[in-house]
């Protein structure tokens, strides 16, 4: 008997291991495997602007990064006793200009820098609704509470997706021309936009990157990961949410860890996977006596695991 459809799996032909380079940019889910390539210590930079919900957002971060571009005054403006920029998530705003385009520029150079040397660029897109400043008519990444008066509220159409995807894959190749772009639509519901228009929203960006993936021009550097899929077909029941049913719960990211795992993953790395894990549980430990014999014996050999993986893998890094 079988209680649930699955979708079938196949293997990736370039697939991450310890010796790639990711780039990842988008929507809160890109996130999730953010954390999960964190945790077990894949080299990795997650969106250095913040979250980006939308495609425009992001080819405007990778457009400035590969023009080395700068943000000056004239970018950030004072709101509710903090300076935002429209081009990044509020993560990023600051009691201090300054400090604001300090972390605007370094987030370009670290944006630019990976840019180059990615092996896999992993990109999330949330939604196909933006918001246009009335003022200046640019598309924003993000309204940092300005009056919803001061904008206009969009659904960008296919060929606008696609157009945006097209010549942000132009950027990254003009600088990396061998990365894999990993394209995945998130599944976070946008219901505040509407049940019907969140369907919209969705429908729009898979079409317009899978227009991107079958191109005879970037269908090799480019893929398409089903996550959003995952969660509507195989996870279709509300306890997969969180209390807000709009966000995927632990349980529901977890799984969706497993099958780009499975997908992406190098089996080779399978065992160094099993040996981070071992020693960030240890990490997370709490003794009840840290002066105990057992627990100074628990620490050298924790230690010693370490030490270990690092003469293997010198840029991991664990801090307890």
């Amino acid at each position: 008997m079988k209680l649930q459809t699955q979708i079938p799996l196949q293997k990736a032909h370039r697939q991450i291991d310890y010796t790639s380079q990711i780039l990842l940019l988008g929507s809160c889910f890109v996130e999730n495997i953010g954390r999960k390539l964190n945790h077990f210590k894949f080299p990795s930079l997650q969106n250095p602007f913040g979250i980006l919900f939308h495609t425009i957002a992001i080819e405007n971060l990778v457009s400035k990064a590969v023009r080395q571009e700068s943000y000056s005054e004239a970018d950030v403006f004072f709101l509710n006793d903090r300076w935002h920029c429209f081009d990044a998530h509020s993560d990023l705003s600051n009691a201090s200009q300054k400090h604001l385009l300090k972390n605007l520029n370094d987030g370009l150079g670290a944006t630019r820098e990976q840019l180059s040397k990615s092996t896999h660029i992993i990109i999330t897109l949330g939604t196909s609704w933006v918001y246009r400043n009335i003022t200046n008519g640019n598309i924003v990444a993000n309204c940092h509470k300005v009056p919803q008066k001061k904008f206009s509220k969009e659904l960008l159409s296919i060929d606008e997706i696609t157009d945006s995807l097209q010549k942000t894959m132009d950027y990254i190749r003009s600088v990396n021309e061998n990365t894999q772009v990993i394209f995945t639509v998130s599944p976070v519901r946008h219901l505040k936009d509407g049940f019907i228009e969140n369907q919209r929203s969705k429908a729009h960006l898979i079409s317009a990157i899978h227009q991107i993936i079958e191109s005879p021009k970037l269908g090799p550097h480019t893929s398409y990961f089903f996550s959003y899929e995952v969660m509507m077909d195989e996870l279709r029941d509300y306890r997969f949410y969180k209390s807000d049913m709009v966000h995927p719960n632990g349980l529901a990211v977890d799984y969706i860890w497993e099958k780009f795992k499975e997908v992406w993953i190098s089996k080779e790395c399978y065992g160094t996977m099993d040996q981070v894990e071992a020693i960030q549980k240890g990490l997370e430990h709490k003794p009840f006596n840290p002066d105990s014999k057992e627990h100074k014996v628990f620490l050298k050999s924790l230690n010693s695991k370490i030490t270990y993986l690092q003469q293997a893998y010198p840029f991991m890094e664990f801090k307890s």
